[in-house]
């Protein structure tokens, strides 16, 4: 049976720094940290470093001027996991309807192990500056500005470094899945590499797993290496490590789907340098 829960998100200061087509929009690395929250609530014991099956279909808008928004977790349970939903609800004159904007699962069963991408030892193809990338590639505004120095691309892998930012309030769930700033900015080195060899902009839209070996800290300086598996018309899917300076892997993504869920109208700038992709 499905149980319904109603939650209230708040609205961090920050979170106006998140936006499409000048909406500012609820973060997917911070709906795992909500549904990681709940996910402890109902099962304490399940294993909330281990995420996998990770769908965003829809946006979350963040209206102007809110400090919190309403919506729904639709919270199922079985032998293996748990499996939420996060959900918001659109009202008409007559009718309402349910949007999903995300859905997960928590594994009760114990975390892999895995080991991280190696980064390229070559010169690389392309290199683009961070200040670049945040002004024409992944506009956001400065908080989510995690890639710094300069994004190093080849045709089937981006290498960059990452610097999670200090503020003013954590999520409690941090402590076990690590700041959002990284993947948030590994995710950004994807987008990146993807305008290089697609002929659109691609945003996040899931993965296939993410396992959280040591969550990352607020104030600290990673390294990221993202690696394209396979590439179409309408879908890039990438690996991607986040190692901290010493070379410890902090988490890896496996599977991340991306898209153009601008449905053309967001294009690559002409003057970005063209890679064809290679998957070897």
């Amino acid at each position: 049976m499905t149980l319904r829960k109603a939650v209230r998100i708040p609205v961090l200061p920050w979170f106006k720094d998140h936006r499409f087509n000048d909406h500012c929009i609820f973060p997917a690395v911070e709906s795992m940290l909500l549904l990681a929250g709940i996910a402890k609530e109902i099962r304490p014991d399940i294993q909330r470093s281990v995420i996998s099956e990770a769908v965003f279909s829809k946006f979350l808008l963040i209206p102007e001027n809110t400090t919190t928004v309403s919506a729904f977790v639709d919270i199922d349970e079985d032998e293996h996991g748990i499996n939420l939903k996060l959900l918001s609800k659109i009202q008409f004159k007559k009718i309402s309807r349910i949007k999903e904007h995300a859905k997960l699962c928590f594994s009760v069963k114990p975390q892999a192990t895995t080991t991280a991408i190696k980064r390229m030892p070559v010169e690389c193809d392309v290199s683009v500056e961070a200040e670049r990338i945040y002004e024409e590639l992944v506009p956001f505004g400065p908080t989510y500005r995690s890639l710094t120095g300069m994004l190093n691309v080849f045709a089937n892998m981006a290498c960059g470094t990452l610097l999670a930012p200090k503020l003013s309030q954590q999520h409690e769930m941090e402590k076990e899945l690590g700041s959002p700033f990284p993947l948030d900015g590994a995710m950004h080195a994807a987008c990146v590499l993807g305008q290089c060899i697609a002929d659109f902009v691609p945003f996040p839209v899931g993965f296939v797993s993410r396992l959280i070996h040591k969550p990352t800290q607020a104030g600290e300086t990673y390294n990221t290496t993202v690696h394209l598996k396979s590439a179409t018309e309408s879908e890039l899917l990438f690996d991607i490590s986040i190692c901290d300076r010493a070379g410890t892997t902090c988490e890896i993504i496996k599977g991340l789907r991306m898209r153009d869920v601008s449905r053309g109208t967001i294009k690559p700038p002409q003057d970005l340098a063209r890679l064809k992709a290679s998957l070897q």
